[in-house]
């Protein structure tokens, strides 16, 4: 399960968009771990935090902490999400205290200017800043006890043709001088902001082409229920991971479910806004843990998302409303 934080992010990642406006309803901590708790009795094992940035809100640490009893009852997992420009080596060191198992920062670039590109900064020397605070951050959460080896510090990455691409080598030079697994992500046309084409993705089989005729690499392949297939530097220096969304949909065994900050559920990160679920009805006090549960389980077997199938088997798939990606917590 993905559960999203808040919907404000200090940077404008122009495939995401935020506009800084919280919803107007957010769900308190406890009813949070109201919902990691019906999630996790209904076979939920991995909690990604999300945002918006996480690191914004100021319970994060309280939350990590206060569903590490949820791991008797088969939470295997607490995960975060982050642009990584706010992760200070206090913040670091105060998640894997409470309990916190991995983080993903996302860097989309590996210069000054790709970077402030990428965030919507405004000039070379602000995405130059950016750049420094995410390596900062790689630091204090090595530091921090998060592993590379074993997958509890990973990158992100969005590659957008014409934006971004050149900086697809760069960015798999720094994972491996990081020793850092680096997911390559297709650019998906989540929410309706953010100017979407097709002929801006970059495949993942065109990624993995271009990294290998630097570094060869060789095939893992894909786990089910996961997202990215992932393949290993012949050399041994690490993996990388892609999330070919757009032009190898996986929705078939999709497992996320995602809560947004005010407790709207959705079964697809291409979701149409009016069709989430508002679970506040079910979080007010009083309300059987029962009855969260049965709407929950409800929802998940009534769905029928096949966005990512259906948007070239289907023109005009893509103009459909969605929900933009900060809202619903990427």
């Amino acid at each position: 399960m993905r559960l999203s934080l808040t919907a404000r992010c200090n940077l404008a990642c122009p495939y995401c968009l935020p506009d800084g406006r919280e919803p107007a309803d957010l769900l308190s901590l406890s009813q949070r771990l109201q919902v990691v708790s019906a999630a996790v009795e209904l076979g939920v094992s991995s909690l990604r935090l999300t945002g918006g940035e996480p690191l914004l809100h100021p319970e994060l640490e309280a939350l990590v902490e206060a569903a590490q009893p949820l791991r008797q009852h088969g939470l295997r997992e607490i995960a975060l999400t982050s642009n990584g420009t706010l992760l200070t080596a206090a913040r670091a060191e105060a998640l894997r205290e409470a309990g916190l198992d991995r983080i993903t920062l996302s860097l989309d670039g590996a210069d000054g200017p790709s970077v402030a590109r990428m965030a919507g900064l405004p000039d070379a020397a602000a995405g130059e800043r950016a750049l420094a605070a995410v390596l900062a951050a790689i630091d204090h959460a090595r530091n921090a006890g998060f592993e590379p080896a074993t997958g509890q510090l990973k990158l992100n990455a969005v590659i957008q043709r014409g934006i971004n691409d050149g900086q697809l080598l760069p960015l798999a030079r720094l994972a491996r001088e990081q020793g850092l697994e680096l997911r390559l992500i297709e650019y998906m046309d989540v929410g309706n902001r953010n100017g979407w084409r097709p002929d801006a993705v970059v495949p993942a089989a065109e990624m993995v082409h271009r990294i290998s005729s630097h570094w060869p690499l060789e095939p893992l392949g894909r786990d089910a229920g996961g997202t990215a297939s992932r393949w290993r530097y012949g050399d041994g220096a690490g993996a990388v991971a892609l999330v070919a969304s757009v032009s190898e949909p996986f929705c078939g065994d999709c497992n996320r479910l995602r809560v947004t900050a005010d407790g709207i559920a959705y079964t697809c990160l291409f979701a149409n806004p009016e069709r989430g679920l508002d679970l506040k009805p079910w979080l007010q006090p009083g309300t059987p843990p029962r009855e969260l549960e049965a709407a929950l389980r409800q929802l998940w077997q009534a769905r029928t998302d096949r966005y990512s199938e259906e948007r070239t088997a289907l023109p005009g798939t893509h103009a459909a409303p969605h929900a933009e990606m900060a809202y619903l917590g990427g």
